[in-house]
């Protein structure tokens, strides 16, 4: 109960304070950004763990799941993009280009998952769920490598790519949301008859918890279909409240620049990545004035929470040096990725494909082949590949 408490005072003591001095839609996003971080833990929805079933032993419910998410979010969130507003509030989308560092970035990413032990949600939720030392390493190090890619723009920047393309000015709205939903099932489909040929049966996406109503609601585990609802309703929720889709990734090279600058290392505001005016004043800010810092914080606070609801809290545990090693080359490659192709699995994946951009459908491809590639890689570190 001590553990609950702590992390019940954490969440509402934080949204308490942030609306008290930076007003309530600070602390409106950092609730927001604690109900992720419960959905994702409860509904242990992960898309690392979801493509190793898939690409390790043939198994799709956790692809399923990511398009039932998909989904609902575009379904949702594409008409307001397109519109510009949200219930009165103004909205944009993530539309950025397509090109070499995307590619290359995602496959890097790819592997990072792989490697590292999750993506960036899943980094973020199991190291603040106390699931042991390994992720907070893998999230040190993804900061370190975003921050290096932040450090190393001007390399990077001017490599080949198309301008960015929107599907919904390209095609029409409807005609994007309807193909965009189509492509869902399409996969739903694919993956289902995959899983049957190879293994004479379909793992079942549930829908009913296995322990009682309400207690499971805070008790866990929840079902992966709730997990897929859950995390699209605050989706919308986050256009809504942050003006853009759900970001994480883009609060690293901020926080690794702050430190850089913190120990005199050098000065990160002359750095080309942040004399673009989109993220000068991200920098100059105070640090929890930032949108997406908020909310990563709130999300490791509402795992947290989660945990301790669950009784999974704490079981610190050492990692072996294989899996030191690979939450070290695995973060660093997710942080060099995530820079390269302007986002994650949840801000180019999950946002671009809700913005109706190309980018976010590209992004996917490479990705799926670096954690093929990661997978490969899991047994040189000590670690199974399933």
């Amino acid at each position: 109960m001590v553990k609950v408490a702590g992390a019940a005072l954490l969440v509402a003591g934080g949204a308490a304070w942030l609306a008290q001095d930076a007003g309530w839609r600070q602390g409106a996003l950092w609730l927001l950004g604690a109900a992720l971080g419960l959905a994702l833990f409860q509904a242990s929805f992960g898309f690392a763990g979801a493509f190793r079933r898939l690409l390790a032993e043939g198994r799709g419910a956790g692809l399923r799941a990511q398009m039932v998410l998909l989904a609902i979010a575009t379904l949702l969130m594409l008409p307001a993009i397109d519109a510009g507003s949200l219930l009165g509030a103004p909205v944009r989308g993530f539309v950025f280009p397509t090109g070499v560092a995307l590619l290359l970035g995602a496959f890097l990413f790819g592997i990072g998952m792989q490697i590292g032990g999750g993506c960036a949600s899943g980094t973020l939720y199991t190291a603040a769920g106390g699931q042991g030392a390994r992720m907070w390493i893998t999230l040190a190090a993804f900061v370190a490598g975003a921050t290096l890619a932040a450090w190393q723009h001007e390399a990077w920047a001017g490599w080949p790519g198309l301008a960015p393309l929107s599907l919904p000015a390209a095609l029409g709205l409807w005609p994007a949301v309807g193909l965009s939903l189509a492509v869902f099932a399409l996969v739903w489909a694919a993956s289902r008859a995959i899983e049957q040929a190879r293994h004479g049966g379909v793992e079942r996406m549930a829908w009913r918890p296995a322990a009682p109503f309400p207690a499971v609601l805070w008790r866990g585990p929840w079902p992966m279909a709730w997990g897929a609802v859950a995390l699209a309703g605050l989706s919308v929720l986050t256009l809504f409240l942050a003006g853009r889709p759900w970001a994480i990734t883009a609060a690293f090279p901020l926080w690794g620049s702050k430190a850089v600058e913190a120990l005199g290392w050098d000065d990160p505001a002359f750095w080309p990545f942040w004399e673009d005016p989109t993220r000068t004043e991200a920098l100059l800010r105070p640090l929890l004035a930032d949108r997406t810092t908020l909310m990563d914080l709130g999300l490791m606070a509402g795992a947290f929470l989660a945990a301790a609801l669950a009784g999974r809290a704490g079981g610190w545990r050492w990692p072996r040096a294989g899996e030191a090693a690979a939450s070290i080359l695995g973060g660093l490659l997710l942080g060099v990725g995530a820079v390269l192709a302007s986002g994650c699995n949840i801000s180019a994946y999950l946002g671009g494909i809700a913005s109706g951009s190309l980018h976010g459908w590209v992004w996917i491809g490479p990705a799926l082949l670096g954690n093929a590639v990661g997978l490969r890689l899991r047994p040189l570190f000590g670690l199974g590949r399933a």
